[in-house]
């Protein structure tokens, strides 16, 4: 059996250091946003059937007309979408009139302006679904061991829960504003679903662990110490963590490098997501109650 809670300062070091840095780069950078929060233009077009025109060819012939925050996606078909943070007619017809440079022919399939008031709105929707997802899973694990109150309360899983929840957000938060600022990746409203997705993954993985220590509490007499049940629980669900968790990760490297430009960075934030709720639902959320416990435990020899 490894003795896995026995070295969480290590774990918390690490985790702190995380934290921080993604905090600091939060801080200098922020997250590069995309027209679904700042606003911006949509443009479907398709090119003819005997054409075949690159997305560099593309990209060489809107260079000169000045968008903002220009990308190129393909599609079916010879079809590309084009995103751009201008969003007047007239930067539109400027730059449809450069594409038909390349193709006379070419199809004006759709044209979606998303304005300030819009995309403002998009943010604050996004904020109050992150918030309202944190706040019902905290509810759900407190209400969820509410009958295991020894050693510890019943709200400190939760609390824990919260905790490794954060852990997990706030560093996959900085990786993209690492990515944004040196590989120019924005983040629209599929990120914020990745980190909803997140969110019920991670706690899915502590809840795991949870679960095996409260059933190891309730088999086990109030004489056994309560950082070796935990660490025994983790040890029992161990394999599971890992296996589940690597199923998952293989196939999001996959998507990462032949998914296309669409689900690209989606999967990107989910593979590192998902990737540290599995380390935090053991280093983190569990570890936490094992430093409650021995915090009241200490409190009480003071006194």
């Amino acid at each position: 059996m490894f003795n896995i809670i026995g070295r969480r300062k290590y774990a918390y070091i690490f985790s702190s250091f995380l934290v921080a840095a993604s905090l600091v780069f939060l801080a200098a950078w922020g997250l590069r946003l995309g027209i679904d929060f700042k606003g911006g233009t949509l443009m479907e077009i398709k090119f003819s059937a005997d054409k075949e025109i690159s997305k560099d060819q593309l990209q060489e012939v809107l260079e000169p007309v000045v968008l903002g925050s220009l990308q190129i996606q393909a599609s079916e078909n010879g079809a590309y979408i084009l995103r751009y943070g201008n969003s007047d007619e007239n930067s539109n017809n400027a730059a449809f009139e450069k594409i038909k440079g390349l193709d006379e022919n070419v199809e004006q399939l759709r044209v979606d302006f998303i304005g300030a008031s819009i995309s403002s709105q998009i943010k604050k929707s996004a904020g109050v679904a992150l918030f309202l997802a944190v706040v019902g899973i905290a509810l759900y694990v407190a209400w969820a061991f509410r009958k295991v109150s020894y050693p510890v309360p019943s709200w400190q899983y939760g609390l824990g829960a919260i905790i490794a929840l954060a852990h997990d957000i706030i560093i996959t938060l900085g990786v993209f504003a690492v990515l944004g600022h040196f590989w120019q990746v924005e983040v629209g409203i599929p990120f914020v679903a990745a980190l909803l997705t997140i969110l019920g993954y991670s706690v899915n993985d502590t809840i795991v662990v949870y679960d095996r220590t409260r059933e190891n509490l309730l088999r086990s007499s109030r004489k056994e110490d309560f950082e070796k049940i935990v660490n025994k629980s983790i040890n029992e669900t161990l394999a599971r963590s890992i296996n589940s968790s690597l199923t998952v990760l293989v196939v999001l490297v996959a998507i990462i490098f032949f998914g296309g430009e669409t689900l690209k960075y989606f999967s990107l934030a989910l593979l590192v997501g998902i990737g540290f709720g599995t380390y935090s639902s053991v280093y983190v959320a569990s570890a936490l109650l094992v430093t409650s416990w021995k915090r009241g435990l200490k409190n009480k020899s003071n006194n």
